[in-house]
């Protein structure tokens, strides 16, 4: 990786004309980077301390409707400002783009300036900071599936998004001939991501034609969600720049597999695993097995901050890979989570439940804040299932449903006491109203099976 782009190295390569734009960036409700480009030296004078956003874009959805319902911010309210101050310890070139570096921003109270509270960021910061607290660091990693089609995304849009073309004719997964065909996407993704500071491991084809994964090394919890929003970003940017389009859409054909982004967790303390015990059983120690308890007992309760789309729920399907129970299981890739490297010091708990649609500070959030409570309580999981999760009658189901979710969410008492009441009902109206948008859509299934035969 290239050195950290520090605030004074900016100004070098300022004066040497190297770097003339900055992006300013907030992380939305939907895991995306807002914002705004400053020419550098305007960065440099004044926006590197603070510069300003309408406050409706934590209240919007995918297409930047301004729904009502919101206590935060409204038309009555007169949508105002919040205060975006730059972290510059997340500053870094943007080599992809020439002549750009990025920087990711805390979102402020405009009048006040203290932390928006239901700003992704400041909600994945919140949980970290009550798991330090406990006397642990959570390490996480997340895994980037998605899908790559040979047509750019203006002309997928203008076509209706009907019958894309994926950029491979068959499953590649683990395919090194297939993937071969898609470097031209593939090289500079991972090249470029390594220049910018983010630690990718490696890219490989996923279990689908056109199907990708991108793994980026572990790291400190936050850091991680910056790593993953950014190189999400990256993805559609050089897939577009090479004439192609990505999606993470969760499920982008019924008759296709899925795209997951599965998280994967272990806490630290004094330097080395605390999940690693290898006086126990599968070298799981007391603390794994309480926070394993948790984040299953409460599974149900956090799958919106896994899945927060209707389309969410057409991944999760029988024989795709995909979980359909909350179970754990000790290397098995049936189960809704998987215990990985057992017996060993790099055990840790696989969440296979999110879709390459969440926003990976409320889908973290969520689940250091279940596990947390499972260390607390001290709760211990049940055995480990086996076999083929999909047919066990004997294990909670993930929801179903969208509006199944949203029920779960909002009778959580476990989210309300470590999020708030605020930010749970903040994230209830964005849950609501993406299902009340979806219900009065008639859709292009319901009138080509019904338009004659009904």
């Amino acid at each position: 990786m290239t050195e950290p782009l520090t605030f004074e190295r900016l100004k070098d390569e300022a004066r040497k004309g190297t770097i003339d734009t900055v992006l300013v960036c907030m992380v939305d409700m939907q895991g995306r980077l807002m914002g705004k480009r400053f020419h550098v030296s305007n960065f440099i004078e004044s926006a590197y301390q603070e510069t300003h956003c309408c406050n409706y874009l934590l209240a919007t959805d995918l297409e930047m409707a301004t729904p009502e319902g919101y206590a935060s911010t409204s038309w009555r309210a007169g949508y105002g400002d919040y205060a975006m101050r730059p972290d510059l310890s997340t500053l870094r070139p943007m080599p992809w783009l020439e002549g750009t570096a990025m920087v990711l921003c805390d979102i402020l109270d405009h009048h006040t300036h203290e932390p928006v509270p239901h700003s992704p960021r400041r909600i994945l910061k919140e949980q970290v900071a009550r798991i330090e607290a406990a006397g642990y660091s959570p390490m996480m990693a997340t895994e980037l599936e998605f899908f790559l089609f040979r047509n750019p995304l203006d002309e997928i849009r203008r076509s209706g998004y009907r019958d894309p073309e994926p950029i491979s004719g068959y499953n590649e997964d683990y395919h090194i001939l297939q993937t071969t065909k898609e470097e031209h996407v593939m090289r500079p993704l991972r090249n470029h991501l390594h220049a910018a500071g983010i630690p990718v491991e490696n890219s490989k084809g996923e279990a689908e034609a056109g199907q990708e994964e991108l793994n980026i090394r572990y790291a400190p919890a936050l850091t991680c969600a910056d790593h993953h929003t950014i190189a999400k970003h990256a993805t559609k940017e050089i897939a577009w720049q090479q004439g192609h389009a990505a999606t993470f859409l969760a499920k982008w054909h019924h008759e296709r597999v899925g795209s997951a982004a599965h998280i994967h967790t272990s806490l630290w303390r004094a330097g080395g695993n605390a999940f690693h015990d290898p006086r126990r059983k599968y070298a799981m120690s007391k603390t794994m097995r309480h926070f394993l308890a948790g984040i299953i007992a409460h599974a149900r309760e956090c799958t919106w901050f896994f899945a927060p789309y209707v389309n969410s729920y057409k991944r999760f399907a029988k024989g795709t890979f995909a979980p359909t129970k909350t179970a754990w299981s000790v290397d098995n890739r049936t189960a809704g989570f998987r215990l990985c490297g057992a017996n060993t010091p790099g055990i840790r708990i696989e969440c296979r439940i999110p879709g390459a649609d969440f926003n990976p500070y409320l889908g973290q959030a969520a689940l250091l804040a279940a596990g947390l409570e499972g260390i607390e309580r001290e709760l211990e999981p049940s055995p480990p299932a086996t076999g083929d999760m999909y047919d066990n009658p004997d294990v909670a189901d993930i929801p179903r449903t969208l509006q199944e979710a949203i029920d779960a969410l909002d009778g959580s008492k476990m989210l309300r006491r470590a999020m708030g009441d605020d930010v749970i009902d903040h994230y209830r109206r964005c849950a609501r109203w993406e299902q009340e948008e979806f219900d009065r859509v008639v859709t292009d299934w319901e009138v080509a099976r019904g338009f004659e035969r009904a």
